[in-house]
């Protein structure tokens, strides 16, 4: 009886045992199965040459580049108001801490910032706007050291099919940077004042918001123009950005830096709204004044109307050979000057003109003879 006994607490035994293994068998599988080790990185070359210039571009063109915010107060009714935070970009032009961006990032800014590279904002205070080719510069109030004005280039030589990269912010996302081509010259840019900055450079590197007043620059790293806008029919960018040619921006900022202001080419008019003028049935410009001392202000012959009305001509300040003809109208009670685009010869009759009465036009005759160019 004993060794029966014995016989089957050793098969338990052994039974056990087995199934102790078979479990630990089990586990250790399951464990070995759900284990991943790191993959191991596949070795790779040098990066090809183009990559490797487009990252020394980038490298040493961001340190130039800003990152700008602004305060503005915002009224949310009659009596109330709040500060609305807006972003945009910009570029270190001299060691002085002048920073140059578009005019429409930083007008009516009650505060800007400026960020530089990775560093702490800066307050900057305004130095000088040209709203009519949308370009600011503000100074930094306590410029570093180590401020790397960014290389300029020029816009005369630009090709279509040039390689170039925008740096900025956008969408507040700082030292983001694109590349892509020029796309485009000598587009037109509309801007405030009914104006337009010619010769603007299209490209489709990404531009969006956020971008506006970075650098456009070529893969020599050199400023050809700065970001400015986009045409974006859906709300999104669609690979259509422009940028203000630096041969333009050469010449207005230190024109700004000097004189808080930069010169403005015209002949002194002061033209009704387009859009008024077209209301009218009227083709062509209305002028209702003249700015004193400019080319328009007193320069006509003493044989014409406008000599004794004492109104101006555009005929001194127009070069040969360009535009159309510009026909002077008068009145008792207003002058103004049309620019037509049908050519009268002087001493010939002139239609009559008649305006919507109201604060933008009133009913007048032509004098009897025109005065043409």
């Amino acid at each position: 009886m004993r060794t029966l006994a014995r016989n089957r607490l050793l098969l338990a035994g052994a039974l056990l045992a087995a199934l102790l293994a078979v479990v630990a068998g089990v586990v250790s599988f399951v464990h070995s199965s759900t284990r991943a080790e790191p993959r191991v990185v596949a070795p790779r070359g040098p990066l090809l040459a183009f990559e490797q210039h487009l990252v020394a571009t980038f490298e040493a063109t961001a340190p130039s580049v800003a990152y700008i915010t602004t305060e503005r107060v915002r009224a949310t009714g009659v009596f109330t108001g709040d500060v609305a935070v807006g972003a945009g970009s910009g570029f270190v032009w001299d060691a002085r801490g002048h920073v140059v961006t578009n005019n429409h990032v930083v007008a009516g800014a009650r505060r800007v910032f400026v960020r530089l590279d990775e560093g702490e904002p800066i307050e900057a205070e305004p130095v000088g706007f040209a709203p009519h080719y949308d370009l600011a510069v503000v100074r930094l109030v306590r410029p570093p050291r180590d401020l790397r004005p960014i290389p300029i280039g020029t816009s005369a030589d630009l090709r279509i099919g040039q390689i170039v990269m925008a740096i900025g912010n956008p969408f507040g996302l700082e030292r983001t940077l694109t590349q892509g081509i020029i796309s485009a010259l000598d587009r037109d840019l509309p801007t405030a004042g009914f104006r337009e900055v010619a010769g603007v450079i299209q490209t489709d590197a990404a531009i969006n918001p956020g971008n506006s007043g970075g650098p456009l620059v070529d893969t020599a790293g050199r400023l050809i123009g700065v970001n400015t806008a986009i045409r974006a029919p859906a709300g999104a960018w669609v690979g259509l950005g422009f940028a203000i040619p630096v041969d333009l921006v050469n010449r207005i900022v230190p024109s700004l830096i000097e004189r808080g202001r930069a010169p403005l080419p015209g002949i002194g008019i002061d033209p009704f709204p387009p859009e008024s003028v077209a209301r009218a049935g009227i083709r062509g410009v209305v002028i209702r004044g003249v700015t004193p001392g400019s080319p328009a202000a007193g320069r006509c012959p003493s044989s014409w109307p406008c000599a004794r009305s004492g109104t101006a001509s555009l005929a001194a300040a127009r070069s040969p050979a360009q535009a159309p003809s510009p026909v002077h109208c008068s009145a008792a009670r207003s002058t103004a000057l049309i620019w037509s685009r049908a050519a009268s010869k002087p001493g010939s009759s002139c239609a009559t003109v008649r305006q919507k009465r109201g604060p933008w036009f009133i009913s007048f005759r032509c004098a009897s003879s025109c005065a043409t160019t």
